[in-house]
């Protein structure tokens, strides 16, 4: 079998598929990558047994169809400092060895036998669908991922929970300590239905979905979900369990409102995050009149810091204990001018949201407090 194809767009591919693959296996075959040629298309398979990219891409000067296995390590390492020119892969199946020409050389690689490559799991035929655009899609994953745990003991919150209800999709991630929820509402069905979408394939997303391009369309079961976008497509295996009800501990009376820059209260978190205690990263916000100040310490080493910034608060005075890093993660995953920070007593969970909501959407992040010592 012998076929042509564009280097700029193999390596492209390739890249993408890799990040699929673990540098440990439980199975050889599944360092390598899968080539399926089909008339004059080219399609590409990377597994972990639990998720299964698929790519393609259009060859040229194919005089057979047929499939074979090859490394992902050494083919990756060989095309990927090419620049745009033709690659003729000369596959001999009676010896397993793939024969790889360009431009100024050549090198050979074995190839393996492609029924040995696992296949993937297939979605039932009573499966939900969901339907939404790439960029829509990106913007909450890109927003939700920082949130999801990494908890054996609860594994159901080591993902994002896409919850469809008769009203809105919801996008959630939390880790017991932070919360987002993103509301969808152009995206809704009258049938509800759930899943939660493991930490990896929600990072694989994150890195393959551009910011235009067409819909996504997302088909799941019970233990699968089919994402099938512009470039391919991308079969995972869901985590199975009951998610918590995010909606009971999203406080729905928060009266004291904070309105801040976004920007520059992110300055100052990272200016005085430094001097907070290494183990609890504890900065103390205190609220009154039009003035936010920001105040960390760490008796043992003789640090403090202080810093104060201008603010719109309605509310009573409060001094209120956030986790530093926490609260920088969320304010770096909006991207908003400003900030709207509610706030009930020092025991209760704040609220974060953009002063502007996106088109469509409803975007609110949580952060639970940590205790001060007034």
């Amino acid at each position: 079998m012998r076929f042509t194809v564009s280097s700029t767009a193999l390596s492209s591919k390739l890249n993408a598929l890799s990040r699929v693959i673990n540098s440990k296996n439980s199975l050889p075959i599944l360092a390598d990558f899968l080539f399926d040629v089909q008339d004059n298309m080219l399609y590409l398979t990377a597994s972990d047994s639990e998720n299964v990219m698929k790519t393609q891409i259009e060859v040229s000067e194919c005089d057979n169809n047929g499939r074979f296995c090859i490394s992902n390590h050494d083919l990756l390492e060989a095309v990927k400092g090419f620049s745009e020119q033709p690659i003729t892969f000369d596959i001999d199946q009676t010896s397993n060895i793939a024969k790889i020409s360009y431009q100024n050389g050549m090198f050979s690689l074995p190839v393996e036998n492609a029924d040995e490559f696992p296949q993937a799991q297939g979605i039932s035929e009573g499966a939900q669908t969901i339907a939404i655009s790439t960029a829509l899609l990106a913007e909450n994953v890109n927003r939700s991922l920082f949130a999801t745990a990494q908890d054996e003991l609860r594994p159901v919150m080591n993902g994002i929970y896409f919850d469809l209800t008769p009203d809105y999709l919801a996008v959630v991630a939390s880790d017991g300590h932070k919360l987002v929820r993103n509301k969808i509402l152009t995206i809704h069905s009258d049938q509800p239905a759930a899943f939660i979408l493991p930490k990896k394939p929600a990072s694989l997303l994150k890195n393959l979905l551009g910011k235009d391009g067409g819909d996504v369309i997302i088909r799941f079961d019970e233990r699968n979900a089919k994402i099938k976008f512009d470039e391919g497509e991308l079969i995972c295996r869901l985590i199975e369990g009951r998610y918590p009800n995010y909606n009971s501990v999203i406080p729905q009376n928060n009266p004291n409102q904070l309105t801040v820059d976004r920007l520059g209260l992110l300055a100052a978190l990272r200016r005085v995050q430094p001097f907070a205690n290494d183990s609890s990263n504890l900065i103390r916000f205190h609220v009154e009149g039009g003035t936010l100040q920001l105040d960390a310490e760490d008796y043992d080493f003789s640090k403090t810091a202080t810093e104060r910034m201008s603010c719109d608060y309605n509310g009573q005075p409060m001094s209120i204990g956030f986790k530093g890093s926490s609260f920088i993660e969320i304010l770096n995953n909006f991207d908003c001018q400003e900030v709207i920070l509610q706030l009930a007593d020092p025991s209760r969970a704040g609220l974060v949201l953009p002063s502007e909501q996106p088109e469509n959407q409803d975007v609110l992040m949580l952060m639970m407090p940590m205790l001060i010592n007034d």
